[in-house]
């Protein structure tokens, strides 16, 4: 599952994997406030209990950021450090982190190289296809030749955000020369963009995000079709009974106050083209009780039976 900051906590990560997830990420983390030991950092850092198979995705512009943050983390139970170099977002681009990195090559090759060095896990970076009219082919190269085992990219450029489709086209480019495995992300929504992703651009594996928020079964139902098996769909009372599971996981680590404004933000993913969704959408917006959203989505239930 590929990191999207505010949705990849441990909360979603557990359910995630409850339904046949393998390998996730977690939200981006600041190097630089890893360092200073922040507090709210190292709560991204929390795993659930039995979590295996997760990486640590950090962020920084500068080595020595990169570099301690790298070393800090040998003490975590992490699979991988994966360095973000993809992130579109204003307050990241403007202090040279995320997809702004795509311009710097020779800073890239450093980052990586001074994580590889301090770090006793693998290394890995997250890009996109361009920023300003720069691909990043010289960075994924550079993050290669610095000691990197996997890339993931995101084929849209930094303007793009997520507007217009991804150009998987452009994966072929980098497949010519990486020797690395290769991760695919973007417009993986359904099993159908999975399937086809991976036979027509032959990547190493696919990271999926949105996909994963609308329907959290997707990665059991992926691993079912690969073996030619028959996978249900989704259907309304599993939407209901995953979205009552996440809740419940949000409020057990974060809270009441904390999960219910957390969870406001996946109503719309959960109840996507559902009878009478906006309706409900609009009373789960407004509560603030775990007891009582639980109510409204069990009323909406019986309703719809």
């Amino acid at each position: 599952m590929a990191p999207m900051a505010g949705y990849t906590d441990r909360a979603f990560r557990q359910l995630i994997y409850e339904n046949g997830l393998d390998h996730a990420v977690t939200e981006m983390v600041s190097a630089k406030a890893l360092c200073f030991n922040d507090r709210k950092t190292l709560e991204l850092l929390q795993k659930f209990p039995g979590e295996k198979n997760t990486g640590v995705q950090i962020f920084a512009s500068d080595v020595e950021s990169i570099s301690k943050a790298s070393y800090l983390l040998n003490d975590f139970d992490f699979s991988y450090i994966d360095i973000n170099m993809g992130c579109p977002a204003p307050k990241i681009v403007k202090n040279g982190c995320g997809s702004a990195l795509i311009k710097n090559p020779n800073l890239v090759y450093e980052l990586v190289k001074g994580a590889v060095k301090n770090s006793n896990k693998k290394i890995s970076i997250k890009t996109r296809k361009s920023f300003d009219n720069t691909l990043s082919l010289d960075i994924i190269r550079a993050a290669q030749d610095a000691g990197a085992f996997a890339v993931t990219v995101h084929p849209r450029s930094r303007e793009e955000y997520y507007k217009n489709k991804s150009d998987w086209q452009y994966l072929i480019k980098i497949k010519k020369f990486l020797t690395i495995p290769l991760i695919g992300n973007g417009d993986i929504l359904t099993v159908e963009d999975a399937l086809y992703k991976i036979k027509k651009y032959d990547v190493d594996g696919i990271a999926i995000g949105r996909g994963a928020i609308e329907n959290p079964l997707i990665f059991s139902q992926i691993k079912k079709a690969l073996k030619g098996e028959k996978y249900e769909e989704l259907n309304f009372n599993q939407r209901i009974d995953i979205l009552l599971r996440h809740l419940y996981l949000e409020v057990n680590y974060k809270g009441q106050r904390q999960a219910i404004l957390n969870m406001r933000k996946t109503y719309a993913y959960y109840l996507k083209n559902l009878k009478n969704s906006k309706e409900i959408r609009n009373k789960l917006n407004v509560e603030n009780d775990y007891t009582k959203v639980v109510k409204i989505l069990e009323e909406y239930r019986e309703q719809m039976r």
